[in-house]
Order: structure tokens, then C-alpha cells, then sequence
């Protein structure tokens, strides 16, 4: 992908951890500097932030697109009454977190 996010089973993650692309860019899209998304993120460096955040506007309309159907996919989960993977529900809690700032 890039030295910062990388691909993983259809999933974007920032390189070498367990953070999806995803936490950041709902933080980065709900204003959040890259240093508060710095701060809520321990296992992240300011410039895996800003590296995540530039793939982002690099691809930002397959990025979209990918969030979207992360979305739907979601959706889809909760209409089957589908419990989420604790992988999908930490990511959810996080974004969660983002939005109450």
C-alpha cells in the first residue's frame, strides 16, 4: 500500500497495528487535528497519523467508497442480527469515542 497503512484482508490498518484506517479518517473528518488523533491512539507515532491521513487524500474517493461499504456491511450484520466481530465492535467504540469529543 504505503509505509503507513497497509491492506489486510480487505481491511485498511495503519502499518504494524491493530488501528483501522477507518478511526482515523472519522476523527480526521470530524476535525480532529492529527495530534488529538495522535493522543487517543498509544500504539500510534504523529507520523503514522499524518501518513494515514495523506493516504486518505491520496485516494480519497476509494477510500470513501471502502468506508461505505464498510458501512453497509455493518448495517447488514445488524439486520441479520449478527453479533460483531470484537475486532469490528472495538473499531465501532473507538469511532464512538471520536464522535463525543
Amino acid at each position: 500500500m504505503n509505509e503507513h497503512v497497509e491492506n489486510r484482508n480487505g481491511v485498511y490498518y495503519i502499518l504494524g497495528t491493530k488501528i483501522s484506517l477507518d478511526s482515523i479518517v472519522y476523527a480526521f473528518r470530524q476535525g480532529s487535528s492529527p495530534e488529538s488523533i495522535r493522543e487517543d491512539f498509544d500504539a500510534l507515532s504523529l507520523p503514522h497519523v499524518y501518513g494515514a491521513i495523506a493516504f486518505y487524500l491520496d485516494n480519497q474517493a476509494n477510500v470513501d467508497a471502502y468506508l461505505a461499504a464498510r458501512k453497509e456491511q455493518w448495517l447488514d450484520l445488524e439486520r441479520k442480527g449478527t453479533p460483531p466481530t470484537a475486532e469490528l465492535q472495538a473499531r465501532l467504540e473507538s469511532a464512538g469515542r471520536q464522535t463525543l469529543r
